[in-house]
């Protein structure tokens, strides 16, 4: 049996829902994270992305998170007063200065994880039935492709 498309009501309809549920989860989720209250949302941002990528400019850091590189030098002096990144300088060029997480960034990293997905799979298991966790692990593919879309 071939499946119709949703008309063009039903998918803008979906588009608002969707949107509006995975903004109302990802606030949840950040909200059950004591780690939250160490730093802003662009300074964990900025600790994310030095997870990712072994070093980058601070100029980098600025452009990738849309801020000025005025605004980045405050984020990175709160970080680097944290413990959570560290400052190398550059071996070709001395007036540059590489940024990379610390140790204490990827604890904050991994810590920050851990309290989410804690809470996420408690209120799993505590409010959704077997049909309604196997309905979200059938949606997971799709909302993968969603998040790879570019």
């Amino acid at each position: 049996m071939a499946t119709q498309a949703p008309a063009p009501d039903d998918a803008q309809h979906l588009a608002t829902e969707l949107r509006t549920v995975v903004t109302r989860l990802v606030k949840k989720l950040r909200a059950h994270s004591p780690t939250r209250e160490k730093l802003s949302l662009t300074e964990r941002s900025v600790v994310r992305l030095l997870d990712q990528h072994p070093h980058l400019l601070p100029s980098e850091l600025a452009e990738m998170e849309k801020v000025t590189t005025q605004s980045m030098s405050q984020i990175l002096r709160h970080l680097a007063e944290g413990g959570y990144i560290e400052r190398r300088p550059s071996a070709t060029d001395r007036r540059k200065v590489h940024i990379a997480i610390s140790d204490a960034g990827r604890q904050l990293l991994q810590t920050a994880r851990q309290e989410r997905d804690e809470w996420l799979h408690a209120t799993l298991t505590q409010h959704c039935s077997a049909a309604e966790l196997a309905a979200l692990q059938q949606a997971l593919p799709v909302l993968t492709k969603l998040v790879a879309s570019e």
